[in-house]
């Protein structure tokens, strides 16, 4: 299992923005291996960080190599004031159960490790 956390600092979001940022949510739900996703903003800073997990890099790769996503990369200069990607590979997610979780599959198989 994978994650790629997207943290951004925001610099303009207009109705191009929303409209592509949309389709590629949407586009991103329907790929095979697509699990999940967090949204993450810090008040101090005002940066972002969106969370998506997949069930294997590639299908994270599927995403990246979408037109429309590299519709979104190109132009993220207009809309961002910087980010970074960090891409991972899951090795265990655990808690307390109080918390609904995204990745049951990584707890069960590795309770008790």
């Amino acid at each position: 299992m994978y994650s790629s956390t997207f943290i951004f600092a925001k610099k303009h979001f207009d109705e191009a923005f929303h409209r592509l940022d949309e389709e590629i949510a949407a586009m991103a739900k329907t790929l095979p291996g697509y699990i999940g996703e967090e949204t993450w903003e810090n008040a101090a800073t005002g940066l972002v960080s969106n969370v998506y997990y997949w069930e294997t890099l590639e299908a994270l790769q599927a995403l990246m190599r979408h037109p429309r996503h590299l519709e979104a990369k190109a132009a993220q200069a207009h809309w961002l004031a910087g980010y970074q990607v960090t891409i991972s590979q899951v090795l265990r997610s655990y808690g307390d159960a109080k918390l609904a979780h995204l990745l049951p599959t990584v707890s069960a198989a590795l309770d008790g490790a």
